[in-house]
Parts: C-alpha cells; structure tokens; sequence
C-alpha cells in the first residue's frame, strides 16, 4: 500500500513549557528530538513519543488562540489507550489534571475525558 501510517500529529500550544511538561511529566510521552528553530514566527521545534505515536510541538512567537468548539469542523481529541482507567484517573486527579468525565467501572469499554493545557481533549480507553 503507497500509505503507510500516521507519522505524527502537529500542535502549536499556548504555553510551549507548560504543555511539554504537561504531556512528558503527566502523561509520559518521551522527548526523540528537541532544536532551536531560527523561522520566525517558529523559536523551537520538539518531537514526542509514546507507544510508537509522535506528536509535534512548535514554539512560536505570539501563538494564535483557538477556538475549542467541541462539536467544530476539524480535529476533536486524541485517544490514549491506558491499562487500567481507574488508576490512570487517581493518577491524574493526584497530578492535578482535572477529569472531565468517565464511565462507569462497569462497561466493557471504561473511558475517561480530560484536556490538555489549551483544552484539546484527551480521551483515556481501556479496552478488555
């Protein structure tokens, strides 16, 4: 097949630090590849890895906000498959990270919502 897979997914946030930190300390992404970047408005480019998915983050000069509409025209969430939801969601509650819903320890399919620094939705599913 000429298409292969995603290779990564971009994201320009608000606060470049906050939002690294946010997704290597909280979540556990591991850093593959952090450099300066001299093309305004780009200051520093970083690639970020967890189980074999690699997320973009670009720092740049004066970020425009965006609008976080849940049902809008494009991009919704990323869905990160956890072990175990109800660890998953002590974990973040103890780290801070506000859970904004989960489902019942009695489905099939357990989920949970929370949003990053900028608000872009996170859904943790563990699946049986």
């Amino acid at each position: 097949m000429m298409f292969k897979r995603i290779d990564h997914t971009e994201f320009v946030p608000a606060d470049f630090e906050k939002t690294l930190h946010f997704y290597t300390e909280i979540i556990g992404f591991k850093i593959t590849m952090r450099r300066k970047v001299d093309r305004p408005p780009m200051k520093e480019i970083v690639f970020i890895e967890l189980g074999g998915t690699m997320l973009e983050l670009f720092s740049v000069q004066n970020p425009a906000p965006a609008s976080r509409e849940t049902w809008q025209v494009g991009y919704r969430k990323i869905a990160i498959q956890v072990e175990d939801a109800g660890k998953a969601v002590t974990y973040l509650k103890n780290n801070g990270i506000e859970i904004v819903s989960s489902s019942p320890a009695t489905e099939p399919t357990r989920r949970a919502e929370i949003k990053d620094p900028d608000g872009i939705s996170i859904e943790l599913i563990q699946r049986e």
